[in-house]
């Protein structure tokens, strides 16, 4: 049987917030939607989530919760990190680090979907462990019951996604990218069964600069005097992909990027 996942990417500050909400009602109106995973890791204020904003990403109907580097920004979500099981760390941070390296979900339908959250080591500013030795290590030891399984790559570099992509071809259902804030056109489904996407894009304020305030940022870039870098307000959109997965097999079949604009004054 065929069930479709919809992974969504960075939420940035309550624009995103909100047009994750206004998105996910409206899109469930039109599509059957089987399970719904977002990367929150710029809930809070552009940066981090906070516990409250757990609950609130939760009740929209969200599923399951990935995060990024940003990850620990704000204190709080720690303890929420150490007992939810609907939200992952990036799996290759140190085994000391707060979090789950695997969330699952339970289907309607039968079955459950795993999520992986990893962080690429080009050009970040946190260090990790081999993100393609914990994708084995974990994929080694998933239940074999579970046949559909879902990494986010939160990586800078775009060779470091699709070589990611490559390396588990036919292994995961679903890779998509994160981090960059910007959606990329070369979605597909990989030979051996993987759909893939280098970056999903941003759920935020699109008249921005990646979600920020451009003033601030065009001014900085140009002076080269560092200001602060507000949370944009403006041009609201929810960004992703929805794909078709064989819920026996786990294999993909079909991946379409979407793009939702929230309506003015919403």
């Amino acid at each position: 049987m065929d069930i479709t996942l919809l992974c969504i990417g960075d939420v940035v500050g309550s624009p995103g917030r909100h047009a994750l909400r206004d998105g996910l009602e409206r899109i469930r109106a039109s599509r059957q939607i089987d399970c719904v995973i977002v990367n929150s890791e710029n809930c809070a204020a552009g940066s981090g989530l906070t516990a409250n904003l757990y609950d609130k990403i939760l009740n929209y109907g969200v599923d399951l919760i990935t995060l990024g580097d940003h990850i620990y920004r704000r204190r709080d979500i720690i303890p929420v990190l150490e007992t939810s099981k609907r939200m992952v760390k990036p799996a290759n941070l140190p085994t000391t680090a707060p979090g789950k390296d695997v969330a699952f979900y339970e289907l309607a339908s039968g079955g459950r979907v795993a999520v992986i959250s990893l962080l690429g080591r080009l050009f970040m500013r946190i260090q990790s462990n081999c993100p393609y030795a914990t994708a084995d290590r974990l994929l080694s030891a998933m239940p074999p019951d579970v046949k559909i399984i879902v990494i986010d790559m939160h990586a800078e570099a775009t060779s470091e996604k699709i070589a990611l992509g490559w390396y588990l071809d036919g292994r995961v259902s679903v890779i998509f990218g994160t981090h960059t804030h910007i959606a990329t056109a070369d979605e597909r489904v990989l030979p051996k069964g993987t759909a893939y996407i280098t970056d999903v894009g941003m759920t935020g304020p699109y008249d921005s600069v990646l979600g920020r305030d451009k003033s601030r940022v065009v001014g900085t870039m140009v002076s080269g005097v560092p200001s602060k870098f507000d949370v944009a307000t403006d041009d609201a959109r929810m960004c992703g992909i929805l794909v078709t997965v064989d819920s026996a097999t786990g294999k993909a079949s079909h991946v379409e990027r979407i793009r939702m604009d929230l309506p003015e004054g919403a």
